[in-house]
């Protein structure tokens, strides 16, 4: 069974930073691209960025480009997020995704598995 299992959201302050976990299990992850969602309320679940699980390479929503930062380490089936320069607009529920695509880009279309999510809330 493929688990996805998120950690590291909480409460901080406007220009903080946070980094989330997502720690993948029950099956090999090659050719997957790994990501992350997020949805705040009132509001539809939106892309924010995803990573190449072979390759590395990384794509980003424009509102968290340059400000956030995707990483992974393949031994520990393990991605990260590093958000920098935190905005109240940044609240919301992350969730952590996988899905088949060889192109980081189109993991906003497909994915296969989600997380449970974990909460980010950045006061102003």
């Amino acid at each position: 069974q493929v688990q996805l299992v998120e950690s590291g959201g909480g409460l901080v302050q406007a220009g903080d930073s946070l980094r989330l976990s997502c720690v993948a299990s029950g099956r090999s992850f090659s050719g997957y691209a790994m990501g992350w969602f997020r949805q705040a309320p009132g509001r539809e679940r939106e892309f924010v960025a995803a990573i190449s699980w072979n390759v590395g390479s990384t794509y980003y929503q424009g509102s968290v480009r340059g400000r956030f930062t995707m990483s992974r380490d393949i031994a520990k089936n393990t991605q990260y997020l590093q958000m920098n320069s935190l905005k109240p607009e940044d609240t919301a529920v992350y969730y952590c995704a996988a899905g088949r695509v060889d192109i980081p880009a189109r993991l906003g279309s497909f994915v296969n598995y989600w997380g449970q999510g974990t909460q980010v809330t950045v006061s102003s």
